[in-house]
């Protein structure tokens, strides 16, 4: 079972239980999933999901940020909930030491020195890692090794 189908039933076992919260977001999910098929005229394979499903978290956690600062807990607090439901559908991420690692052998391999190579650098880390770890915390592993090599 593909993970666009497993969210698809997913949606079915919500409606089912009367799930409004969980149901809603999910929705949401496979709206997105179908805009992304319908613009680009492609059927999406699970990595694409996972790219998608890894950009509405990143968008839900700036969301939780802000309606924080503004004092609205009560939308942080709906955002919060809607992130725990998509990071159903995301594979098990890597952990901080696991990323370092990864980031300093790819910069090894690449012979990249400096911050000038971040580019470079990024573009190959992105390829490996995208839906494994959290791009903010690659990025700052790849500024860390850079600034020490």
């Amino acid at each position: 079972m593909t993970l666009k189908e497993q969210i698809t039933e997913d949606m079915k076992t919500a409606m089912r239980a009367k799930d409004s919260e969980r149901l809603g977001t999910i929705r949401l999910l496979l709206a997105a999933l179908k805009q992304k098929e319908v613009d680009e005229r492609i059927d999406l394979d699970d990595t694409m999901v996972v790219a998608i499903v890894d950009k509405l978290v990143k968008q839900r956690k700036d969301s939780v940020t802000a309606f924080t600062q503004g004092g609205r807990i009560d939308l942080a607090d709906k955002e919060a909930t809607e992130i725990k439901v998509l990071e159903v559908y995301l594979p098990q991420r890597m952990s901080g030491e696991e990323v370092t690692t990864a980031v300093k052998a790819i910069v090894a391999e690449l012979g990249a020195k400096g911050p000038g190579d971040m580019g470079k650098v990024m573009g190959t880390v992105k390829a490996q890692l995208a839906g494994k770890a959290d791009m903010g915390q690659v990025s700052a592993a790849v500024k860390a090794a850079l600034s020490g090599a």
